[in-house]
């Protein structure tokens, strides 16, 4: 790889779109139980809601890498699938939070209403966006950026993923503090939430269009004189190979590191799904979705999920001290596992900012090691987007097989929704313990 330096304003450019994009992420985390537990969802059923996400998730992340691996057009290879899935995403982010107010029939299909309906569809078509537009920027520093800078790189992407989130998880009480309404209607989603979309959607697009306009991708010749690769007909001959046969190919650290992702994604599903219930039951004494008191759990889940982004922060500062990756691998997990387990107990809604925090270190590991890990075994191939985007999987499914398992288990639990956070607790010291089947490369 020829070694040529960006400079830092260069390095912003090209990740700068991505805090919009996390943004809208940080709304669909905090927010989809909030919204289908308001639209009449059972809490037995909210983990059903939840399988969309990811589904959608590990379909289109390996397509777009493998697509985008082959795109070379006048607008570039990886910006014209950042664009389009920010348009796409923008549209349904206005569209979703007015689930309840439009005007359905309240005639029962499968179990749900119209209103929930409407709002699956639009959480399907909201995440695959998020998806295309998400994986392009992780393509892009990969393309662009010499191996001298990667670290600093994508240290930036880092803050500004979890500056987006910070902003999206404090919309709704923000809103809420300037005067907004935070109640509404049986069935419909406070004015507070609504308008955190409509924001968070204009700002997602203004950044998307700053590193559209900002950025120049190189060229297949480019590309090959910067990556010292063949050239574009050496490497069409090995663009064809399918899926199947690059996992045939794929090095044991695609799947050890799968692994502990499994445990991992699982146990954060389960705390996107009943951390507004369980709030909501131990610090306001409320499972009535309508009430105020719920509303405002459901708020506090915003600020909860905020102060995890800064324990990510802060702990990002701490991994690059250890010296072993698996040992800083897993201390995060075990960090974060203690934080999932005391938050099933707290009852004192301030309290609860030091479990969160230790939630954090397991999210900043998460972040980060495993794509250090997969990508220094991954050196030197040719597939490195379809590869990430196969790797995207090791995400994605775990937390299909979490919310499709997460009503039988809630039942096994006892029912409290507060429990859940115990299993996921669990879920993460799994996790630390598959660490040790990790070989290094």
């Amino acid at each position: 790889m020829k070694d040529t330096k960006l400079t830092l304003s260069q390095l912003w450019n090209l990740s700068f779109g991505f805090f919009g994009v996390q943004i809208a992420y940080a709304l669909q985390s905090a927010n989809i139980s909030r919204i289908f537990a308001t639209l009449g969802a059972d809490p037995h059923q909210l983990s059903f809601f939840w399988i969309l996400p990811p589904l959608m998730g590990m379909i289109v992340q390996p397509l777009i890498g493998k697509w985008s691996d082959k795109t070379w057009c006048r607008f570039g290879r990886r910006k014209p699938y950042l664009l389009v899935g920010a348009i796409i995403a923008v549209l349904v982010m206005i569209f979703l939070p007015n689930a309840g107010s439009l005007d359905f029939s309240s005639r029962l299909i499968l179990g749900l209403n119209g209103a929930m309906w409407f709002g699956l569809f639009s959480l399907m078509f909201l995440d695959t966006s998020i998806n295309v537009a998400m994986q392009p920027f992780k393509m892009m520093v990969g393309d662009m950026v010499g191996e001298n800078q990667k670290t600093q790189a994508y240290s930036i992407q880092s803050l500004l993923c979890n500056a987006g989130s910070l902003m999206g998880y404090i919309f709704p009480i923000f809103f809420t503090w300037i005067g907004i309404a935070n109640t509404a209607p049986e069935g419909v989603i406070p004015d507070s939430v609504k308008w955190s979309f409509y924001v968070g959607a204009l700002i997602l697009i203004l950044c998307v269009l700053y590193t559209f306009a900002n950025v120049k991708e190189m060229n297949p010749a480019e590309y090959a004189q910067f990556h010292g690769t063949a050239d574009s007909a050496d490497e069409k001959e090995t663009s064809n190979e399918g899926f199947v046969k690059l996992l045939v190919k794929a090095p044991k650290t695609f799947w050890t590191v799968g692994l502990v992702q499994f445990f991992c994604w699982a146990a954060f599903m389960y705390m996107w799904t009943y951390t507004n219930g369980t709030v909501a039951a131990n610090c306001w004494g409320t499972t009535d979705v309508a009430s105020e008191g719920y509303q405002s759990a459901g708020n506090w889940v915003g600020v909860l999920f905020a102060v995890q982004a800064i324990g990510s922060i802060l702990w990002a500062i701490c991994i690059p001290k250890f010296k072993n990756i698996k040992v800083a691998y897993v201390v995060s997990l075990l960090i974060g596992a203690a934080g999932f387990i005391a938050s099933a107990y707290i009852q004192n809604q301030y309290l609860l900012f030091g479990s969160f925090l230790l939630i954090g270190a397991a999210w900043a590991a998460m972040l980060a090691l495993p794509f250090t890990l997969l990508t220094n075994a991954l050196a030197g191939t040719k597939h490195m987007g379809t590869y990430l985007g196969l790797f995207n999987c090791t995400i994605c499914l775990p937390q299909i097989v979490a919310a499709a398992l997460g009503g039988v288990v809630l039942g096994l639990v006892g029912g409290a929704q507060s429990t859940m956070l115990v299993v996921a607790g669990i879920l993460l010291v799994l996790g630390a313990a598959s660490v040790a089947l990790i070989e290094k490369k």
